[in-house]
């Protein structure tokens, strides 16, 4: 265990060396942005990938030589009166674990998207974007306090709508882009009044001061009852930005930007800054029995909700879309029964696993000639054998059959909410078979039985090029062997991931003790991790009878459905739903306002002062003649007044 000591401690290097991990990217964004049409799309991808590598083996360097925890000082920021914001990077286990994920995966998504997006006319943007998207996430992750957190997570909000509306031209893009920005600001608004809150509270928004300020009960004029105010007002902002229910319909629709975007959010950048954010803050969690409820009871209802609709997709990577709603599901379901180390276990896993599955996408996409349909597939496993070998990897770590990453993390959720909470339990268990089967339902669609595409697709067909098949294979080995930095305790290893962030919930641990004690035995253990398994082995085996065995397809769109798979394939109707109940309604009033307030009223008066005012200068403007006898005759006329004036006062 590293030693702990409260962040303001010197650090070890120079300040540039932190500067570097996000400003590269930051350079790079600038670069290609600069020289969007002036660069090959293999330069504009060398320069995005190679400033993220940067990043990378920086962060490598600080994780391989971190002794203890310390802030990095930039420079004074905001200072106004009490109010005193530093500009600072804290560097501790979370954060270092965190830099690996987001510039690792962030590299090879860049990687891939050298092949990608060849021949897209502005590539050059494209990575000026994704580096921008990098750079967002760094700042988000390495802050010191709330605020340069809030900076970060507004930067990948801006960056998600940039890239899922990077194909503008398609008004249905541009309408899912507007879709993710907006519902993201719902969330935002929850978040940044609860960083209003955290500094009513305790006088400051830096981390070290508020965690230690919180876990000694110095809540100034509140009780301790004011942490569950924060902590729901956090947690609205983690709803919208990691899509939990009701705010997750933003991230179905993402999936029309290019893939690799789709890879970036859900793998390394936007989505995990939610459980990142709770895991920050987790005293003040920890201190909020009734948030922690209420997160574990939202993680667990959206993983099974998520999970249902992915069942009847047939858009491959609308399935990813609700996999990923899903797994975050579980990933707060960790967070509120106080499993913070596995939650972000899950985040490394889920990041090898889902990345690689959406490059896995892009490249059955990039093969079938950018078809998107289950039903026009079939039979790829021969074309793309590479592509076919790897996702079948990460289909197995997804569904958690043991020995890849996705068994190790996923049974620990389910562990600890068995411990917490049995119905909870059972519905992620429940989630479990249902992401087996319907993820092994995208699998054999797409790679099993015939082919069911054109002639002029059948062609086409061929392997992805190295530059996108490398990607997928280091995600591979990283999917199939991740779990074990995290290895059960009964099979003799050693749980390194959990060894290594005790230091960031030693607070915690002092406040609930007992929370972190509990661990079932080794029974128990074994019987949870069998039900588990057994549950995503019956998924895969009712797949394989359903879509292999039987060569069961998909129904087309218009054809007649039984009344719960209608309703599960039209997704519940939810957006529907927030259409009726938000969407027009606002609408509505926006065109009455319009209409009677805006034209009936606000329109007239302003004509009515504009008019005056136009008068007035018709008038006036024949004062300006540029005739000198004109002015001499105004001039007399003026004194005549004047003195007219001064003689009816006598």
């Amino acid at each position: 265990m590293q030693e702990t000591v409260l962040p303001g401690a010197n650090a070890p290097y120079p300040t540039l060396l932190y500067v570097l991990i996000p400003l590269l990217p930051f350079l790079g964004f600038l670069l290609n942005g600069l020289l969007n049409k002036k660069l090959s799309g293999t330069v504009a991808g060398l320069i995005g990938s190679a400033t993220v590598l940067g990043s990378f083996l920086i962060s490598v360097m600080l994780f391989l030589n971190f002794q203890y925890q310390y802030t990095v000082q930039l420079f004074d920021w905001i200072s106004v009166g009490s109010l005193q914001i530093p500009f600072q990077y804290q560097i501790d286990q979370l954060s270092l674990i965190m830099l690996l994920l987001v510039t690792g995966v962030g590299f090879l998504i860049h990687v891939y998207s050298i092949g990608y997006m060849h021949h897209d006319e502005n590539v050059g943007k494209f990575f000026s974007f994704l580096n921008l998207f990098i750079f967002s996430m760094l700042l988000l992750v390495m802050g010191a306090n709330f605020v340069i957190l809030f900076i970060g997570w507004e930067g990948v909000g801006l960056c998600s709508y940039l890239l899922i509306g990077f194909w503008n031209t398609n008004t249905d893009y541009n309408n899912a882009a507007k879709k993710a920005f907006i519902i993201n600001r719902i969330g935002d608004l929850g978040f940044l009044l609860g960083i209003f809150l955290i500094y009513l509270t305790f006088n400051s928004v830096q981390y070290a001061e508020v965690f230690q300020k919180a876990s000694l009960g110095q809540f100034g004029t509140y009780g301790v009852g004011i942490c569950t105010a924060i902590t729901l007002l956090l947690f609205v902002g983690a709803m919208g930005k990691s899509a939990q229910l009701p705010l997750y319909t933003w991230l179905p629709d993402a999936m029309a930007g290019p893939t690799p975007v789709s890879a970036l959010i859900h793998a390394a950048t936007m989505v995990t800054a939610g459980i990142y954010m709770v895991l920050r803050a987790n005293v003040l969690f920890t201190l909020s029995p009734d948030t922690l409820q209420v997160v574990a009871i939202v993680g667990a209802a959206t993983a099974l909700f998520a999970a249902t609709i992915g069942l009847a997709q047939n858009d491959i990577k609308k399935v990813l879309a609700y996999s990923t709603v899903s797994q975050l599901g579980y990933m707060f379901l960790a967070l509120g029964v106080m499993g913070y180390s596995s939650a972000l276990f899950h985040v490394l896993t889920h990041a090898f696993f889902k990345a690689l599955m959406f490059l896995g996408a892009g490249s059955v996409i990039h093969a079938m000639s950018n078809e998107q349909d289950l039903r026009r597939m079939g039979g790829l496993r021969k074309a793309l054998p590479i592509t076919f070998i790897t996702f079948l990897i990460g289909c197995l770590a997804i569904s958690g059959i043991p020995p890849f990453s996705g068994f190790f993390s996923k049974d620990e959720i389910l562990a600890h909410a068995f411990e917490h909470n049995k119905v909870l339990w059972a519905m992620g268990l429940l989630t479990a078979f249902l992401t087996a089967f319907y993820m092994f339902r995208l699998l054999f669609l797409a790679f099993f039985g015939e082919f069911r595409g054109t002639e002029e697709q059948k062609h086409h067909l061929h392997e992805s090029p190295a530059s996108m098949t490398f990607p997928l294979i280091i995600l591979a080995i990283l999917a199939a062997v991740g779990g074990f930095m995290g290895a059960p305790m009964f099979t003799g290893g050693h749980h390194y991931l959990a060894e290594y962030l005790a230091p960031i919930f030693t607070y915690s641990q002092r406040i609930l003790p007992a929370a972190f004690a509990a661990e079932p035995d080794k029974g128990t253990e074994l019987m949870l991790m069998g039900l588990s398994v057994a549950a995503g082995l019956l998924g895969i085996i009712l797949a394989y009878v359903q879509y292999v065995a039987r060569a069961r397809r998909p129904a087309e769109d218009e054809a007649q459905r039984p009344a719960p798979e209608s309703l599960v394939y039209h997704k519940y109707y939810i957006d529907e739903l927030y259409d009726t109940l938000f969407t027009r309604p606002i609408m509505a009033l926006s065109s009455g306002l319009y209409k009677f307030v805006e034209n009936g009223v606000i329109n007239p008066v302003a004509g009515v002062f504009g008019r005056a005012v136009n008068g007035g200068g018709q008038l006036l403007r024949y004062v300006q003649t540029g005739a000198v006898e004109t002015y001499l005759i105004l001039m007399v006329i003026g004194i005549v007044l004047i003195l007219g004036l001064n003689f009816g006062r006598f």
